[in-house]
């Protein structure tokens, strides 16, 4: 901070700590404290289990306003009341000057706890965007969304693609908005050598439809129609795990092993090449976790995800073309030093655009421009 500010009180509510909101979170309050400011985190008590308890134990002396969980489900129920009720006792007992939601229903408990002297920020992190109008529950979410918009002071993006989906499917916030992109830590640039046991390639994320790890696994089964057999580890779990284990056998795809979830930086040494087919996305950090790395990298035209590429964007594959990705896959594997080199190339532009510090800055300029008698942090 500067000489003429004074430090902020800062809530963070969020509904299930795991993944990248998580991840984002977690960087976002330890940049913010480490910058003199006070904060505080509400989330859901009955999600993240042991990676979640040693990742708020790590931020434990970061959090000047403390820890607080409470079961919160992922649809409307009955608990969001007191859940709803606790985060405005949290507001109202650290006199909040900000009330930062993320996702769905973080967003709606930080916006509906009563504006009093904190202003309202929400990020959304897809959450309803992955909603259809046209079907009856998202109808309802966006409905719902429509009315918070109104109740609230700014609107934080991690990438244009998602203010946009969010201004065609809600509407444009009459409240400032922002994009912020989100950021890797300094020591995330070194890069990671593949064990000698690697496989050839390597998927890290949820295991759901929507992730798109059943079009990884036809595209290796085409490459081994057309006689080339890859050899490939599936890290992480999820709803969809069981079904993508049958698809493998079903498909006779000996060659492909499930492991379950790790840390990022620990999977990536066990393949050469990163895939990350997914049909829809915000600004995921795992790819950015991989740029850093300087994995090689194959992923789809989704989302934010061109964002992070820029000038390499062409690069990218459509969703859900088996064809394509295939044809991704073969070339990458075909030709390691030119993965390589592209490897490196978007690492540099990852360091140059992407980092946790700035995504910190930007995220508290925001701040001080919705609370008005605030001057921006210097940089």
């Amino acid at each position: 901070m500067t000489g003429g500010e004074r430090p902020l009180n800062i809530l963070h509510i969020l509904r299930a700590p795991v993944g990248g909101l998580f991840r984002h979170v977690v960087d976002l309050a330890r940049g913010q404290a480490t910058r003199g400011h006070r904060v505080g985190i509400v989330a859901d008590a009955s999600t993240g289990g042991a990676r979640a308890e040693a990742a708020f134990a790590a931020l434990k002396g970061d959090l000047a306003l403390g820890l607080s969980r409470i079961a919160m489900s992922r649809h409307i129920g009955m608990n969001d009341l007191a859940a709803q009720g606790l985060v405005a006792l949290r507001a109202a007992a650290t006199q909040a000057d900000v009330l930062h939601g993320h996702g769905a229903k973080g967003g709606a408990y930080a916006r509906l706890a009563g504006a009093g002297r904190a202003i309202r920020v929400y990020t959304p992190h897809g959450g309803s965007l992955h909603y259809d109008k046209r079907s009856p529950v998202g109808l309802m979410y966006l409905t719902l969304e429509r009315v918070l918009m109104e109740r609230t002071e700014l609107f934080l993006f991690e990438s244009a693609f998602g203010r946009d989906a969010f201004a065609e499917k809600i509407g444009m916030p009459r409240a400032l908005v922002r994009v912020v992109h989100n950021g890797v830590t300094a020591g995330e640039f070194t890069a990671i050598a593949p064990q000698a046991d690697a496989t050839d390639l390597i998927f890290v994320g949820e295991l759901r439809v929507l992730k798109g790890v059943d079009v990884l696994l036809d595209a290796l089964a085409l490459l081994k129609h057309e006689g080339r057999t890859l050899s490939a580890t599936i890290v992480g779990d999820g709803p969809d795990a069981a079904a993508f284990r049958a698809q493998a056998e079903r498909l006779g795809l000996d060659q492909v092993r499930f492991s379950g979830a790790m840390p990022a930086r620990e999977a990536f040494a066990l393949g050469r090449c990163l895939v990350i087919p997914s049909r829809a996305e915000s600004l995921p950090y795992i790819v950015l976790e991989a740029a850093a790395a300087a994995l090689p990298l194959i992923t789809t035209n989704v989302g934010g995800i061109p964002e992070i590429f820029g000038p390499q964007a062409d690069h990218l594959v459509p969703p859900a073309d088996v064809a394509a990705l295939a044809q991704s896959i073969a070339a990458a594997v075909s030709d390691p030093a030119r993965a390589r080199n592209e490897a490196l190339t978007l690492r540099t532009r990852v360091q140059s655009g992407f980092s946790a510090d700035a995504m910190t800055d930007a995220v508290l300029a925001a701040y001080a421009e919705a609370c008005g008698f605030l001057s921006a942090p210097a940089n």
